[in-house]
């Protein structure tokens, strides 16, 4: 298996380091990521500059490709210029910080793995819960055994998942045990809508985004309150946005480019 992995965190990124050597057991593994952090750049891509590649060596091993794009350039780049095989499977990770509710749609990490999916190609996100003490290490063995069985299990070309794992999961894992891993849809309630204001020292008004209020806990399991629960979480995802109801009704409306009410 061939297999291509990005991030948004920067090629020297712990996670990145951590998620290739785990999965060298499934096969080999192409590196093709940010030169620099692309967080929160969501799926933006460089169109209007070129896109400047480097190859990066680790003593005499090549360790991969850092690109000077965001991740779903380096994902695109990666599939049409950089492999000299065709790729099976696209990782992007492992992010540090979830990914998870809304912001699975601000998310570079997810948005790489979207790219691979545009691709037709099986494609995973897989994200680790903020912490100064994270470890990578076990959450890139428990990712690829998540791995390992979601593609033994999909049957369609595109599958598309986002993989979240708590801190919870990762302690669990090193004492022995097991997580719980839950199948679960994406949060969409609205949360860090809020700003702290401050002056810089210049008298300048500036704003910091933060992470408030959280999001309101809801009657039913999302990836939100699973992953507050210390759960392992997966869900599949899809980036045909088109709204199938709505469209299915909208022939009966008889829409047309005149003024209501027969106006001119």
């Amino acid at each position: 298996m061939n297999i291509l992995l990005a991030n948004d965190d920067g090629i020297y990124a712990p996670g990145l380091r951590a998620m290739r050597k785990a999965l060298c057991q499934l096969g080999n593994v192409l590196v093709v990521a940010p030169a620099t952090e692309q967080s929160g750049v969501g799926h933006s891509i460089t169109y209007l500059t070129p896109l400047t590649c480097k190859e990066i060596y680790e003593g005499d091993s090549f360790h991969g490709w850092a690109v000077e794009g965001s991740p779903a350039d380096c994902v695109k780049l990666g599939i049409s210029e950089l492999t000299p095989q065709p790729i099976d499977l696209i990782v992007s990770g492992i992010n540090g910080g979830l990914n998870a509710g809304i912001n699975v749609l601000y998310s570079g990490t997810v948005a790489a793995a979207i790219e691979g999916a545009f691709f037709r190609i099986p494609s995973i996100a897989v994200s680790l819960e903020h912490d100064p003490h994270a470890d990578f290490d076990a959450a890139a063995e428990l990712a690829v055994r998540l791995i390992r069985q979601i593609v033994a299990q999909s049957h369609s070309e595109a599958e598309l998942f986002n993989i979240n794992i708590p801190t919870a999961a990762t302690l669990a894992f090193r004492a022995g045990k097991s997580p719980e891993v839950h199948c679960v849809p994406m949060g969409v309630e609205r949360y860090g809508d809020h700003y702290i204001k401050r002056q810089d020292p210049k008298g300048r008004n500036y704003y910091w985004s933060t992470n408030d209020p959280p999001p309101k806990p809801t009657d039913h399991e999302t990836d939100l309150n699973a992953l507050a629960a210390g759960f392992i979480t997966i869900t599949p995802l899809q980036f045909n946005m088109t709204k199938q109801n709505v469209l299915a009704r909208m022939p009966g409306w008889n829409l047309n480019a005149n003024e209501p009410n027969g106006q001119s």
